[in-house]
Parts: C-alpha cells; sequence; structure tokens
C-alpha cells in the first residue's frame, strides 16, 4: 500500500490545572474542603490561614503595605474577600431571630458562653453491649465452666442483642478436649437471657419479646400479649385483628391493651449500646428574612480565610529567580478557585431561593417544580455545574438544613394546565394521612381522588410510590383496633 499524506481537523477541549483544581474543589463538600485545604497548607509554605490575630497586628504594624506591595495579585484577592466576608457578617448581624434562638445567639457562641453546655457536650465512652453483660457475669456467682460459656455466649451475639447461630453449631465450634454439650449451653444461656437489658440472648424476634413479657408482672394484659406474641405474632404484624380476635376470644379492649403493650417493647435491646457514628453537616450558606424579602449569605463559619505568607512574598520580591515562584502560582490559583467556588454557590442558591420563597413562606406544600437546567440558563451555567454545585452543598433556612438539590424534582400536571411539585404532593399525602381516621384509613385510590379533586391528577402507583418513599406504611397495617 502506498503511504499517503493527510490533513485531518480536530477540535478537542484540553483542562489547565487550575480549571482542573477549580472543579474538583467546586464538587467537593464543607467537611472534604477543609481536609483537602489542610493538605495544601502543609504542601505549601507560601498559603497560610487568615486568622483575626493576624489581620489585628498586621494593622497595628502597618505591615500589610510591604505585602501589598510584594503580591498585588494576593491583595486584590483578599480585598475581594474581605467584601465577601464583610456582606457575610452583615447578614449574620441583623436583628432578626433564628426561631428557637435565645437572645438572638447561635449554636456555637452560645455554647462557650454557658459553663454548663461544655460540660454536658461531653459524652462519656460508650459501653458496648459485650462490656456490660461481662460486667453483670463478674457480679454473678457461677462455677468456672458456666462462666466460661456464657462468655462465649456473649462474644456470639450480634449488634442487636441475638443470638443468630444455634446452641449446636456453637457446641461443635468450642474445642474438642472440652466436650460441651448443646444442653450445658441451654443452661449459660438461661443465665444470659436473665442480664439487662431484658431480652437479651434471644433467637428470634418472637423470643425477644416474650423474654421482655415474663419479666413484667403478672396480669390478664400480660397473659394476653404472651398469648399472642407466641402462637399469634405473624397476625398481629399483619393488623388482623378479626382473625386475632378469633383466636384468642378476646374483646376490641383487651386486644387494644394487650396491642399497646407489645408495641412498647424493644425488638432490639441491644441497640443502645451500639455506637453511632455522627455526621456533621456545615451549611455553606444561610437563608434568613431581612424586611420582609429573602437574602442569602455565605456561612462566615464555612468560608476558609486564607492568604499568602507575608515573609515568603517579600523575599519573592526581593528574589525572582527563587525555587517558591511555582508554589507562589499554585497558591494565587487555590485562593482565587476557593473565592470562586463560594461566589458560585452563593449564586446558585440565590437563583434557587427567588423560585422557591413559597416554600420558605409555607413549606413543603408550596414547593415548585424545579429543575438543574432552569438554574443553569439563569446563571449562564453548565448543567452539569449547576449538579456539582448542589451536591453536597447545604441551606440553612427557619425551616431546617436542606440539601440543594433537595429544592429540584419533577412535576406533575394540573387540570388546570399547571404543574405541581413532587415534593409538595408528597407533603399532601403525608398531611392527609396523618389526619386520617385510625380505623378507616386511606386507600391510594382514594388518596388520588381526593388529589384529583384538588386539580392534581396522581396516578395511584404514582401514589403508591410516593407513600414508601415517606415510609409510610400500606392502608392494612395502619389501621387500628
Amino acid at each position: 500500500m502506498k503511504p499517503s499524506l493527510q490533513l485531518k481537523l480536530t477540535q478537542h477541549l484540553a483542562l489547565t490545572p487550575q480549571l482542573q483544581q477549580s472543579i474538583r474543589l467546586l464538587q467537593l463538600s464543607t467537611i472534604e474542603l477543609e481536609q483537602e485545604l489542610e493538605k495544601y497548607l502543609l504542601e505549601n509554605p507560601l498559603l497560610e490561614r487568615e486568622d483575626e490575630y493576624a489581620r489585628s497586628d498586621a494593622a497595628t504594624s502597618g505591615g500589610g503595605n510591604e505585602e501589598e506591595a510584594a503580591d498585588p495579585v494576593a491583595t486584590d484577592e483578599r480585598s475581594e474577600h474581605s467584601e465577601l466576608s464583610e456582606h457575610s457578617e452583615q447578614s449574620f448581624s441583623d436583628d432578626e431571630i433564628w426561631p428557637g434562638d435565645d437572645n438572638g445567639q447561635h449554636g456555637a457562641s452560645a455554647s462557650f458562653d454557658d459553663e454548663d453546655s461544655d460540660y454536658q457536650d461531653v459524652q462519656a465512652a460508650t459501653v458496648s453491649l459485650r462490656e456490660h453483660l461481662l460486667w453483670q457475669l463478674g457480679l454473678m456467682t457461677l462455677p468456672d465452666r458456666d462462666r466460661v460459656l456464657v462468655r462465649c455466649l456473649i462474644d456470639a451475639l450480634d449488634d442487636d442483642g441475638y443470638l443468630t447461630q444455634s446452641l449446636v453449631e456453637l457446641a461443635e465450634a468450642m474445642p474438642a478436649e472440652l466436650e460441651i454439650e448443646p444442653e450445658e449451653l441451654q443452661i449459660a444461656l438461661n443465665h444470659l437471657q436473665h442480664f439487662d437489658p431484658t431480652g437479651v440472648g434471644a433467637r428470634s424476634a418472637q423470643e425477644c419479646l416474650a423474654l421482655q413479657l415474663e419479666a413484667l408482672p403478672a396480669d390478664q394484659t400480660r397473659t394476653l400479649a404472651l398469648d399472642i406474641v407466641r402462637h399469634c405474632l405473624e397476625l398481629l404484624a399483619s393488623h388482623d385483628f378479626v382473625k386475632l380476635k378469633k383466636q384468642t376470644g378476646c374483646d376490641d379492649d383487651a386486644l387494644r391493651a394487650a396491642h399497646l403493650l407489645i408495641c412498647s417493647l424493644n425488638p432490639r435491646p441491644g441497640a443502645q449500646y451500639a455506637s453511632e457514628d455522627t455526621r456533621y453537616i456545615s451549611p455553606d450558606v444561610v437563608v434568613r428574612k431581612v424586611r420582609g424579602q429573602w437574602s442569602v449569605s455565605v456561612n462566615a463559619d464555612a468560608f476558609p480565610r486564607l492568604r499568602i505568607n507575608s515573609l515568603y512574598a517579600q523575599i519573592l520580591s526581593r528574589q525572582r529567580g527563587s525555587g517558591l515562584a511555582g508554589q507562589l502560582q499554585e497558591a494565587r490559583w487555590l485562593i482565587r478557585n476557593v473565592q470562586q467556588r463560594f461566589d458560585t454557590i452563593l449564586r446558585v442558591a440565590q437563583a434557587i431561593v427567588e423560585r422557591q420563597r413559597q416554600f420558605l413562606d409555607h413549606g413543603e406544600v408550596a414547593m415548585r417544580p424545579l429543575v438543574l437546567r432552569e438554574i443553569a440558563d439563569v446563571l449562564g451555567l453548565h448543567e452539569s455545574t449547576i449538579s456539582r454545585v448542589t451536591t453536597q452543598k447545604y441551606m440553612a433556612t427557619p425551616r431546617g438544613i436542606f440539601e440543594l438539590k433537595y429544592f429540584f424534582g419533577s412535576h406533575v400536571g394540573t387540570e388546570a394546565g399547571g404543574a405541581c411539585s413532587a415534593t409538595a404532593i408528597r407533603a399532601l399525602i403525608k398531611q392527609m394521612i396523618s389526619t386520617e381516621e385510625p380505623k378507616k384509613p386511606l386507600s391510594d385510590s382514594q388518596i388520588s381522588e381526593v388529589l384529583g379533586q384538588q386539580g392534581i391528577v396522581v396516578a395511584r402507583r404514582t401514589i403508591a410510590k410516593y407513600r414508601e418513599a415517606l415510609n409510610i406504611p400500606p392502608v392494612n397495617l395502619r389501621k387500628s383496633i
């Protein structure tokens, strides 16, 4: 084949390191951003945090002029940053008070003013279920062999306090030289099931509830509840009260009392000793009503204050050939990208608040349909940028803290030709179910008919989907005696 020369014209997008950094910072949450900035602060000596003490010292000594002369770019960035900070502080200093606040003090500042609050916030080390049970075992007088077996059973419990393995399996897993029989483990299990919390060591939910009922004083309600748990628990779970009354021979009042007693029991007795991972959310923007208008401001606590180190900036101003020039440029990029990140978040939040004013005034039932493209067209940004901005970014409002994505949702047509948000429909469903008659709960078809009378056409399957999303059980499980 004879070689030939061809000319092709192609187009491709090249992302500069600065643009890549900007995109990466934009999609990070506030906590992830702090972790990323700590990494940059450790690696780049020209980058430092700007705290109040440093700024006051610089203003007093008059050393800020040298820094401005050495790094005019950083000076411009700090001026823009100060304007944003002043805007945020002005919004926070408004005379309006948040609902639930005392004397207009927010949680962070109030914790330092109250001496007792620091003590209350410090929690003691959580005692695990195993430690709690072993402590009780140490108080009992048992033979050494039984003590070892009880300890083995404690180690076999799950986080909810259940024994998921059978006694035969546990006996086979023991060393053969001990010659442990399942009957010995049954005796040890009887000891364990008398420990606190009541119901620990159960092998099923049925046994767990029965153990708790057996520990209560004997009366007619307790006897009926124990009979239901042992023989008719499935009927109770399915709310088949008619068949349940036939099998137990009780009336409505007795069944209602037994039902309430069973519902008061704890099916997961060991869960109270499980360690819980607390997820902290730091809102990026704050929405408050100022003089009858909803305003948005950047959360001053979430905004990182960065600046160029003045000492290194002075050195670079005298030695242009220093090896720190590249790090200086990286520091400038980072400060600019962080500023741009919060500017973009603020613009998007303002656009969202502008379109969801009715939600802020009246709640979820007034939520209007909103899609990402609508905000993108208004701000002149790409839809993917709006998606990054609204993911893991939070807005603090008088109605609570919401992720920015919460304000977006699909729409359902109305008979008048308008549109209703799916969030508003879920709120209406929740409101209707909360006010329904317990003995005659509303079915999905009935809810669909009621919404249709209000001009909102929603299919029964859609109602069922929204109801399941709200963790509301179906009509047969909501029916009471």
